[in-house]
């Protein structure tokens, strides 16, 4: 088995087990709609066994930062549509990633204005772009009601539909990284005393309650979740992450979920430890917080017992990543300057293979 090797499964139906990563970029128009640059973006990277987009607010009310796209509306559905179209036109496969910002947000980035809420009123600290262009600080957030989270809950569930009719193969519930379902999952955002906080089970139940919605939205099949079990970034502290997670994962298990997405990390091994509790698909993510990604680092998540491997920052810089690792050839570096921005420069201008090399195929 190697990451050229076709994947079948139940839910799955791959030519490839190379998997363009979840990556933020920040080029979508205002109002949180994908512009012409994100279709021909993904179009590019196609070769990928699957395509997992950038994260798409469910509502405007978890939108992170100004330009994150939105899948929300009847304009953003019609705009994704045409990615989809244009990705699978080159016969590539795609799924959306919605991605709630929770306590991650600002008024002056939103497009509705409004304060960030996660489960409890815990600042993130970090830093973030405003509609107009400059930064600041993650504001205190609110605390959400009941009523709030049920009515989040319930707009995942409205916003997996609408990925299903814009065309997208399904959806990836953003679970990982300090936004709102591993918010609730953390020691340190989710400080309630309520039925969603607490215990193990308590801090897992709002996650079990997103994709149980999803898949009643959109069937198990085409839903997928990614976790980042113990995972540091953006001071987020899981103390007992082993406990949490496993627990977690014997009930998804139970689910029938078209895939797992798990980060793993230096200081809690994920894959190892939860891969025998999920029976099905496993993708593995072994770059977060760590050097990028590399083709013999994916071997090796395979071999411990990854079907799939997802690849970030290789893929921004490097459309034809897939031909790259099947001929051995030398990846193209990242554009750091013009990673975020508003046109093609550094994002839908990097060059294939052929292309860099004056055409010699």
């Amino acid at each position: 088995m190697s990451l050229l090797t076709p994947y079948r499964s139940r839910t799955l139906d791959l030519p490839n087990r190379i998997v363009m990563a979840p990556m933020t970029r920040l080029r979508s128009e205002p109002d949180g709609s994908p512009t012409a640059d994100v279709a021909d973006y993904y179009r590019q990277r196609a070769g990928a066994g699957l395509i997992v987009t950038e994260g798409m607010w469910p509502h405007s009310s978890g939108q992170s930062e100004a330009r994150v796209p939105g899948l929300a509306t009847d304009r953003h559905e019609r705009s994704w549509a045409r990615v989809v179209d244009a990705v699978q036109a080159e016969g590539g496969r795609i799924v959306a990633q919605l991605m709630h910002g929770g306590r991650k947000g600002h008024p002056a980035a939103r497009i509705d204005g409004t304060v960030p809420a996660g489960p409890s009123a815990v600042p993130d600290g970090d830093v973030l772009h405003l509609l107009d262009d400059s930064k600041a600080t993650w504001p205190r957030p609110a605390a959400m009601s009941i009523a709030e989270i049920e009515a989040t809950v319930a707009r995942y569930a409205a916003s997996a539909r609408r990925a299903v009719a814009a065309g997208f193969d399904g959806v990836e519930l953003h679970g990982a990284n300090s936004y709102l379902i591993h918010q609730f999952l953390a020691d340190n955002t989710n400080l309630r005393d309520d039925r969603y906080g607490g215990s193990v089970a308590n801090r897992t139940r709002f996650a079990l309650e997103v994709v149980d919605a999803v898949t009643d939205a959109i069937g198990a099949d085409r839903t997928a979740l990614r976790l980042s079990p113990g995972n540091p970034q953006f001071s987020m502290i899981e103390r007992y992450p082993a406990e949490l997670y496993r627990g977690l994962v014997d009930e998804l298990n139970r689910r029938g979920l078209m895939y797992l997405h798990l980060t793993d990390n230096d200081d809690y091994p994920a894959l190892a430890d939860l891969r025998p509790r999920f029976d099905g698909t496993v993708i593995a993510n072994v770059g977060e917080n760590r050097v990028p990604t590399s083709a013999p680092a994916a071997e090796l998540a395979l071999a411990d017992g990854a079907d799939l491997v997802s690849f970030g920052r290789a893929f921004i810089a490097n459309p034809d990543l897939v031909e790259r690792i099947r001929r051995g050839l030398p990846l193209s570096a990242v554009r750091d300057d013009v990673l975020y921005g508003r046109t093609a420069e550094g994002y839908s201008d990097y060059p294939c293979a052929a292309v860099s090399a004056g055409g010699d195929r």
